[in-house]
């Protein structure tokens, strides 16, 4: 059985000849002839060679996904963030044992409520009227972030604002609120506190404006989707670059090779 690979156009110019009728053959479904001894495993040269050929791919990802992320980066309004501690407690009576074990769980678990109530609407609503704040409670509620600390009786209350100024005032004005709130509401002998531990202080660096480390990111992001982009169209590209290639896939030997060249054109009197 003869093969051979025509490549281009132009006179014919055989350059090598193999020889393959010692090697044992075997004839498959398909009318593909393979060598029974020996499999194709893809190895880590034919990995890189794959790289190089659609390293304009790789390349072009990592540049675009970065280059969007950090311009998305520059042009957001840079958000300044403040928090506060608030720690919850319990007032005990005098004349009832205290049992420090089932009281410490005890605030632990009303620690957790207590942080659930933070970000409501009447504290929102309260805080908007106490500093004429032009925003709706929902608006309000989303620049803000509540979270205990696990196993503590602690709470820390967070409120993001473009003006670094303005997001300590009302940081400040939340744990106010909610302090005065759980006072009004909780007015018996074993009452609930929520005192501010830790006042806001004025931040000085903005927390979401970091085009750097999000181009970074987004340039790891890129250049893996690159990698996956330039397999699949090295999965799909059914065409042989070489003899030892087209050898190798159809499992027939190679007895000569065309090449292609150009012809130069004539030159017009």
């Amino acid at each position: 059985m003869h093969g051979a690979q025509l490549n281009g156009g132009g006179n014919v110019a055989p350059t090598s000849i193999q020889s393959g009728l010692d090697r044992p053959m075997k004839f498959s479904r398909g009318e593909h002839v393979e060598d029974s001894r020996q499999e194709y495993f893809i190895s880590l040269v034919d990995l890189l060679q794959v790289v190089w050929r659609r390293l304009w791919i790789i390349i072009l990802m990592t540049f675009v996904l970065a280059g969007s992320a950090m311009a998305f980066s520059l042009t957001r309004t840079p958000m300044y963030e403040a928090s506060i501690t608030i720690l919850v407690g319990q007032e005990q009576r005098a004349d009832v044992p205290a049992n420090l074990g089932s009281d410490v769980m005890g605030l632990q678990q009303l620690t957790r409520t207590v942080a659930d109530l933070v970000d409501t609407r009447p504290i929102a609503e309260t805080v908007i009227q106490d500093l004429g704040l032009r925003i709706t409670p929902q608006e309000f509620i989303e620049n803000m972030e509540v979270e205990q600390v696990p196993e503590t009786q602690v709470v820390e209350v967070t409120y993001r604002d473009p003006d670094p100024e303005k997001a300590q005032t009302i940081t400040n004005a939340i744990g106010k609120a909610f302090s005065d709130q759980v006072s009004e509401v909780s007015t018996s002998a074993n009452a609930i506190t929520a005192t501010v531990w830790e006042e806001a202080a004025s931040p000085k660096t903005p927390v979401s404006h970091t085009p750097l480390r999000n181009g970074i990111i987004a340039a790891m992001l890129g250049c893996m989707l690159g990698l996956m982009l330039a397999f699949l169209l090295e999965y799909l590209d059914d065409s042989w670059r070489s003899p030892e290639e087209a050898e190798r896939v159809s499992g027939v030997p190679t007895f000569g090779v065309i090449r292609s060249f150009e012809l130069p054109k004539a030159t017009k009197g």
